[in-house]
C-alpha cells in the first residue's frame, strides 16, 4: 500500500514543489520510491497548470534536483487518500485544518519545519517569491534540513504497516 505525502504551500510554485522535488530525491535514495508518493499543490488556485518558478527551478537544477511541475490547487477531497499533508507555513497549517473534513484528516497535517530538530523558533518557511534568490537558497537550506526527520517519521509510518 503506497504512503502518499503531499506538500501544500500557497501558490504551488516555490516553496511546495521545491519541497517535493527535494523529497521526492530523498525517498529515491532510500529505495523507498515503489512505496511512498510524493506531490504538492497550493492552498489557492491563481498558478494552476503554470510551471515552478523559474527561480525555483534554478535553485533546484544547481543543487541536482529535479524541477519538471505544474501548479495545481489543494482540495478537501485529497485527504481521504493522503497520509501526511505536509503545510510550510502556519497560514497554510491553519487553513488546511479547517478544510480537513474530520479530525482523523486533521491529524495528517504537520509544519515541515517541526521535523528539524535544528529549526529555530520560527516555524515557517519563508515565501521567497516576492524576493531575490538568496530567499529561494535559503527555502533549499530550510526543506533540506527537514527532509531527514520527515523521511525517518515516514519510515516509521511504513513499518508500522508493515507490523
Amino acid at each position: 500500500m503506497t504512503y502518499r505525502v503531499c506538500f501544500v504551500c500557497t501558490g504551488n510554485i516555490c516553496r511546495s514543489p521545491m519541497a517535493e522535488s527535494v523529497f521526492r530525491a530523498r525517498i529515491a535514495e532510500a529505495g523507498l520510491d515503489g512505496l511512498v508518493e510524493v506531490s504538492s499543490a497550493g492552498t489557492g488556485g491563481w498558478h494552476e497548470g503554470d510551471g515552478a518558478d523559474p527561480r525555483t527551478a534554478a535553485v533546484l537544477e544547481a543543487n541536482g534536483y529535479e524541477s519538471g511541475h505544474a501548479a495545481r490547487q489543494f482540495q478537501a477531497s485529497w485527504f481521504s487518500h493522503l497520509d501526511l499533508v505536509i503545510a510550510l507555513d502556519s497560514g497554510h497549517l491553519k487553513t488546511l485544518r479547517r478544510l480537513a473534513p474530520a479530525p482523523a484528516d486533521t491529524e495528517k497535517v504537520r509544519l515541515l519545519r517541526s521535523y528539524d530538530p535544528a529549526a529555530d523558533a520560527d516555524p515557517d518557511v519563508p515565501d521567497p517569491y516576492y524576493g531575490q534568490m538568496d530567499g529561494f537558497e535559503e527555502c533549499l537550506e530550510m526543506v533540506e534540513a527537514a527532509s531527514p526527520g520527515l523521511l525517518a517519521a515516514v519510515r516509521q509510518q511504513l513499518e508500522g504497516r508493515a507490523a
